[in-house]
């Protein structure tokens, strides 16, 4: 706005020092000339209108001046308002954003802050479990639960026995009562933690060597005293179950220690985890619903007689249904054919009723009596 305004002004200030130099230029010429007075006045006269034309154009311009300020102000006084309204809106704008940015933050501090929660129970669980495991008491009772809960969830109350007694008073965690053969099956939930343990912490080669060495003779043992203890020749099958409730445990023995799994192989002693144990089971009771279907084939097999006895009952039957109803449709044929006698005759004595030869009476009368039927 102050750049229109000063270009509006330039040209009539620019008139102005042109006349004001006119002016001058003129005064010193006829002074130098010597003009006469009566020059010298009119001279003065157009001076003087001059001066006034300048004096209006003065007055004028300060007049554009005022319009122009005021203009310029209510301009500036506008812009100012809309810059403070723009930086107004922008500050509420920011306001809001900022709360909902520490709303948001706060919402997820708390979720950050559950989360802490849970990963400290959680901690608190696996120091609890660690407690569990290493106790060997505590840790059989731990695999015992474990198979438990795989047991039943798999198999029915009748396929199974918890804590069964087998040979001289020895007590398996769980017997699957298989038919012979195979013969029943024992479980044994207790697994060698320890040298495992020692296995996983050794910091040099020396101590892995001497945990390996710990852990085969564990693992070994374990196996030959499931194969003594629950392996029982006309008792049992000739195999048995080791369960390892670690998956770790019994991937580090199928990695590392094969020799041990063949020996337990050689024992017929089958080392299972959580997961091949419930593969294991659901393979037992397919057997145990095949040897049901064939123990009820015979009850089966004389159902199936005694339905086709039913059938042959039933197909008799309806060959007498079938000939009583073509008896019936018979005897029905020779009652429409004794009506359509009767009618016949009916209509021949209404006949007789309306003839006037007597006659055709002692004809009628005679019919009757050699018609058969």
């Amino acid at each position: 706005m102050d750049l229109e305004v000063l270009k509006q002004l330039d040209p009539l200030i620019v008139v102005a020092a042109a006349a004001a130099t006119v002016l001058v230029v003129l005064i010193g010429a006829l002074l130098a000339r010597g003009r006469s007075a009566a020059e010298v006045a009119a001279l003065n006269g157009r001076l003087a209108q001059l001066a006034e034309s300048q004096a209006a154009q003065q007055a004028q311009l300060a007049e554009r001046l005022q319009a122009q300020e005021r203009a310029v102000t209510q301009a500036l006084d506008q812009r100012l308002g809309d810059l403070s309204r723009r930086v107004g809106d922008s500050l509420n704008d920011s306001a809001n954003r900022s709360q909902r940015s520490l709303a948001k933050l706060r919402e997820r501090l708390a979720v950050i802050d559950q989360a802490q929660q849970n990963i400290t129970e959680l901690s608190s669980q696996v120091v609890g479990l660690q407690d569990v495991l290493s106790n060997k008491q505590a840790r059989g009772a731990f695999g015992e639960i474990q198979l438990k809960d795989i047991v039943e969830s798999i198999l029915p109350p009748s396929a199974f026995t918890f804590q069964a007694t087998i040979g001289e008073n020895r007590r398996a965690d769980y017997l699957l009562k298989l038919p012979h053969p195979p013969g029943p099956i024992a479980i044994d939930a207790k697994f060698p933690l320890e040298s495992y343990r020692a296995l996983r912490e050794a910091k040099d080669e020396a101590a892995h060597t001497q945990a390996a060495r710990r852990f085969t003779a564990d693992v070994r043992k374990h196996v030959q005293d499931i194969a003594a203890k629950y392996i029982v020749p006309g008792e049992t099958a000739e195999s048995a179950l080791m369960f390892l409730p670690s998956e770790a445990v019994y991937a580090e023995l199928h990695a590392n220690f094969g020799t041990v799994v063949t020996e337990s192989y050689r024992a017929r002693v089958w080392i299972v985890s959580p997961t091949t144990l419930m593969a294991t089971l659901n393979t037992v009771r397919a057997v145990l619903k095949d040897v049901r279907m064939r123990e009820q084939a015979g009850v089966i097999q004389a159902a199936v007689l005694a339905l086709l006895a039913d059938v042959g009952r039933l197909d008799e039957r309806v060959g007498k249904l079938q000939r009583h109803f073509s008896q019936a449709t018979e005897d029905l044929r020779q009652i429409h054919i004794s009506t359509e006698k009767i009618s016949k005759r009916a209509e021949r004595i209404d006949e007789l009723q309306l003839g006037e030869e007597p006659a055709a009476e002692a004809e009628v009368i005679a019919g009757p009596r050699k018609v058969h039927g």
